[in-house]
């Protein structure tokens, strides 16, 4: 049994956990910053960088205290070393790797969509490869067949912004504050979902890509006429990103052998998205497994497990790894025309 120490800081959740090789959680700790981003309607990457400095080192003092582990009785040093705001990245990794050079024990430089796209795993021993994975993050939303650790085929992703960030943006037209997902998806459940009429990106479409730049624009202009209760326009809104998800994955099923729907992210927190997608599976006649919700949302646990299962494998890494601001799972995916940097 390998016990790995994990550090999580991509955004504006600084995180650490000790996590086993097979499958105990024996100590975690999340810090968020909502309070110290919420004036400003989103994260701030500098403020988000100096409260990772602050808080990750008595994250770790808290998780080995909690678990009663020594340091030096870890096995490797878990550190998120990408994708996500690069101040925060690097800020979590450089204590990763100080961590590792002090103890003497190896680096596992971890992809943060690796933590997502392995997380089922932690909490779901009957969980195999091969399964279809819809990644629906602040910063993604990409299909993907995960084959293996390390082993990824893109199959879709998002031409422009992501399901995460177009919830977030719906919440400031709305007024809803920061963080969005959750604000929209409360003010939704008091809506009716068929009341404004909004557009479905790319339904139908021959590829199962995704788009929501256009959704997104449509709330605000529903929101601006004024003929529209906000609660009726959450409720529409979060329909048609239900709708766009249902529609893509499909697509994406029929063209996969997987025998399992997997459903990672912060999105996949809601629990509309989760019931949709569970429908979905269980009509494409597919297995369907979506971690909890306080494993969908930015953790260390994930990067904890994605680290043991990296480990089991020999995959760590130097002390040289850099930090990364863009990593894409599958690295030799070819550019979806008309996406942006994103994709």
């Amino acid at each position: 049994m390998a016990l790995i120490l994990a550090l999580e800081s991509s955004c504006d959740d600084s995180a650490a956990a000790l996590v086993t090789s097979d499958r105990q959680i024996l100590a975690q700790a999340v810090v968020g910053q909502n309070e110290a981003h919420r004036p400003f309607g989103g994260v701030v990457p500098e403020i988000a960088a100096r409260a990772h400095v602050e808080i990750l080192p008595g994250l770790v003092r808290q998780v080995l205290a909690e678990a009663n582990v020594a340091a030096g009785e870890v096995d490797a040093i878990a550190a998120t070393a990408g994708p996500g705001l690069i101040g925060g990245v690097m800020v979590g990794l450089m204590a990763g790797k100080g961590l590792a050079l002090a103890l003497g024990k190896p680096l596992v430089a971890v992809n943060h969509l690796e933590g997502h796209a392995l997380s089922p795993r932690l909490v779901d021993p009957g969980l195999d490869f091969p399964y279809l994975l819809l990644l629906a993050s602040g910063g993604h939303c990409q299909l993907l067949e995960v084959r293996g650790v390390g082993d990824y085929r893109r199959l879709a992703t998002t031409i422009d912004d992501a399901a995460g960030e177009a919830f977030d943006k719906a919440a400031k037209l709305l007024g809803l504050g920061y963080p969005g997902g959750p604000a929209v998806e409360a003010l939704a459940a008091q809506g009716d979902a068929g009341a404004v009429p909004l557009p479905r990106p790319l339904l139908g479409s021959p590829e199962p890509h995704f788009s929501f730049a256009g959704l997104k624009a449509a709330v605000q202009r529903a929101k601006a006429s004024g003929e529209h209760a906000d609660a009726d326009i959450a409720a529409s809104f979060q329909q048609a990103v239900v709708d766009c998800f249902v529609d893509r994955t499909a697509r994406a099923l029929r063209a996969s052998a997987a025998p399992t729907l997997v459903v990672a992210g912060g999105v996949a927190a809601n629990r509309v998205v989760r019931t949709a997608l569970a429908d979905l599976a269980a009509r494409e006649g597919r297995g369907f497994s979506v971690p909890p919700g306080w494993l969908c949302t930015d953790n260390a646990a994930m990067i904890g497990w994605a680290g043991a299962e990296r480990f089991a494998a020999g995959l760590t890494d130097p002390l040289g790894a850099a930090a990364r601001a863009r990593w894409p799972l599958d690295e030799g995916a070819e550019k979806v025309r008309g996406a942006g940097v994103k994709a």
